[in-house]
């Protein structure tokens, strides 16, 4: 995906030293490119009988969306706490440097779903996994994992291997 990555740029010690950021801004300013970043996500899914993508807060809306749009399916957004105004199930994860919550409406999903969770990154997979296990309790059946870019060496493929994973660009 040469292409796509041509539009993903390295910012150094962000958001502190030692990081290097992958920043998709440059590819979402251009239709065509991010057009092709969403028809790329979704290409090994489309004879899954998909019923519903999920994104994570915030760059998975993203993705998400214009995916479950191209589609024809629902979207639906796992958030950070308190965001959601109708009844939630939440699900509190650690992470490598404290913990999180997920939360999404009782009622988004439920056991004849079939989902595809999509987000613009996976490093440690924390975040992902999490969000598989909430989708999970509401009885809906993960049929995979997407990505725009994936950190290899930060091995989040582990966490989430009882799911069929898609990732476009590894570094």
């Amino acid at each position: 995906m040469e292409e796509l990555d041509a539009y993903i740029r390295n910012i150094p010690d962000f958001p502190e030293p030692g990081i290097q950021f992958k920043d998709i801004t440059p590819l979402l300013k251009e239709p065509k490119i991010l057009e092709l970043s969403i028809e790329e996500l979704i290409y090994p899914f489309l004879n899954e009988k998909l019923t519903a993508i999920a994104g994570m807060e915030a760059r998975g809306f993203i993705f998400g969306s214009l995916a479950a749009q191209k589609l024809g399916i629902s979207f639906v957004p796992l958030r950070k706490p308190n965001k959601l105004p109708y009844n939630v199930e939440s699900l509190s994860y650690d992470l490598e440097y404290g913990s999180a919550t997920l939360e999404i409406h009782v009622d988004a999903l439920g056991k004849n779903d079939r989902v595809l969770l999509i987000d613009d990154l996976i490093a440690t997979g924390g975040t992902a996994a999490a969000s598989c296990r909430l989708i999970e309790k509401l009885g809906a059946e993960i049929i995979g994992c997407a990505f725009l870019v994936e950190l290899d060496f930060l091995n989040g493929r582990k966490k989430l291997s009882k799911y069929n994973i898609h990732s476009l660009i590894h570094y």
